[in-house]
């Protein structure tokens, strides 16, 4: 039987990468929200000692599970990914204590990012704040050790569509009209590979249908991002990365220590208002 997927090119898009170490900043945050930038590397962003201490906390943590999603990895916290808004944000509330636990009492850096951009947007007359819902609210994070054995760690994806397709009862899916920026920070990474690999291709609606994964934007497909440019960001322990979710990624295979990703989302849902989710 033919199907649709691999009959047309994958279009080229352009990227805007920025790679650099030094402490975080908000003007940068915003021009990628804005879709001005389309990547950002932060090298030494957080203090290796937080991150060391997030890392123990993930390991010991009684909220620890294995995705079941058919995405490979264990987690804690709570993703959107496949999931209405009334499951979802239940298992965000249930989640919380869990969530809460990884930072302990630590000064830790996704609060600290968090309230500096509302600070900022502040100044803008832009509301920033958690996604929300009559059955409750998002955390600010989410932790995530990716396990696939394949090809890679974490297949090539876009977040785009899972935003685009959350449906009514979610207030992110106006985000998906502008860009959905996803948030790294790695407190603990693999000895080798790991890397975060990123695709100069933003996939369009048609290239999704085509590619059957017009709800989920997972996976594509090795063979139709053959001939696409990449970029792969080489990642340590207390590194950020910030990225255009739109634009296909993955995670390269890794071999030993345990890869950890702090990740949120966020986004302008109005000219006024940023919402902020996992």
């Amino acid at each position: 039987m033919t199907t649709m997927q691999g009959t047309q090119a994958p279009t080229i898009s352009p990227v805007a990468i920025r790679e650099r170490s030094g402490s975080i900043n908000t003007a940068e945050i915003i021009s990628m929200m804005k879709g001005e930038i389309t990547a950002v590397h932060i090298k030494g962003g957080f203090n290796l000692e937080v991150a060391g201490e997030i890392t123990a906390n993930f390991t010991g943590n009684p909220g620890l599970r294995e995705r079941n999603d058919g995405v490979p990895g264990q987690y804690v916290g709570a993703s959107h990914y496949r999931k209405d808004a009334a499951t979802y944000f239940g298992e965000s509330e249930n989640a919380r204590p869990f969530v809460d636990a990884l930072f302990a009492n630590l000064v830790d850096p996704v609060h600290g990012l968090f309230e500096a951009l509302r600070r900022e947007l502040h100044k803008r007359d832009i509301e920033l704040r958690l996604a929300r819902s009559k059955h409750g609210r998002a955390n600010i994070s989410r932790a995530v050790c990716w396990s696939g054995n394949g090809t890679y760690a974490l297949e090539p994806h876009d977040d785009l569509a899972q935003v685009l397709c959350a449906g009514n009862d979610y207030d992110i899916s106006s985000v998906a009209n502008n860009t959905v920026v996803a948030l790294n920070f790695y407190p603990s990474v693999a000895d080798q590979g790991g890397n975060l690999r990123l695709w100069s291709h933003k996939p369009t609606v048609a290239d999704r249908k085509a590619q059957r994964v017009q709800t989920t934007g997972y996976p594509y497909s090795s063979a139709y991002l053959k001939d696409v440019p990449c970029h792969d960001f080489q990642l340590k322990a207390g590194d950020i990365a910030l990225i255009d979710g739109g634009f296909v990624h993955g995670v390269t295979p890794f071999t030993g220590r345990r890869r950890l990703v702090l990740n949120s989302f966020f986004g302008f849902a109005r000219p006024d208002l940023v919402l902020w989710w996992t």
